[in-house]
């Protein structure tokens, strides 16, 4: 993304620590010493949207940044966002009045493993999901709503795969520009 001039421009002047998708210890450790200077890291545990709007498979770079630097971990969901630009579908920019939910949960103690603390991060996220998503508008067959609401967004077993074949494609075009 810092190949983008205004995708970069945005990231140098919102102190965005950049990760390399390929090799993220730089940007995990700076994480770390950006928590324990005592600042607001955000990190989506799912590292990219998911096709099916509902929770994918969590990385475990939030807890275990959340134990090693001591601190809380508070889940926040944002929905409606999806509207506006995700994957597969035009980009919505403009004026276009989709409401944003944006809902925090309880803050999680820094305390266990890191696998039960993404357990509890993940069971709290997807209670607070839920709730924003039954209290949206949720119109039937749009492909924004998830298939549980009567939408049309594909299954979580049918965006994987879709998720993989996106993998395949970027390592294609990436093994043709070498």
């Amino acid at each position: 993304m810092q190949e983008v001039p205004i995708v970069s421009f945005l990231i140098e002047r919102t102190r965005t620590i950049p990760v390399d998708r390929r090799a993220g210890a730089h940007a995990y450790a700076e994480a770390v010493r950006q928590l324990r200077a005592g600042e607001l890291v955000g990190v989506y545990p799912e590292a990219t949207i998911s096709r099916a709007f509902v929770l994918k498979d969590f990385k475990s770079g939030a807890a275990r940044m959340a134990l090693e630097a001591r601190v809380p971990i508070i889940p926040c969901i944002v929905w409606g966002a999806h509207r506006v630009w995700t994957k597969d579908h035009p980009k919505r920019l403009g004026r276009n009045k989709f409401p944003f939910t944006v809902r925090f949960g309880e803050p999680l103690s820094p305390a266990g493993t890191a696998a039960e603390l993404d357990g509890e991060l993940r069971n709290q996220m997807s209670r607070v999901l839920h709730e924003v998503q039954l209290a949206y508008p949720h119109p039937p067959g749009e492909y924004w709503v998830p298939q549980s609401l009567g939408g049309g967004a594909p299954t979580l077993d049918e965006a994987k795969k879709l998720d993989e074949a996106e993998l395949a494609e970027r390592a294609r075009r990436a093994t043709e520009h070498r």
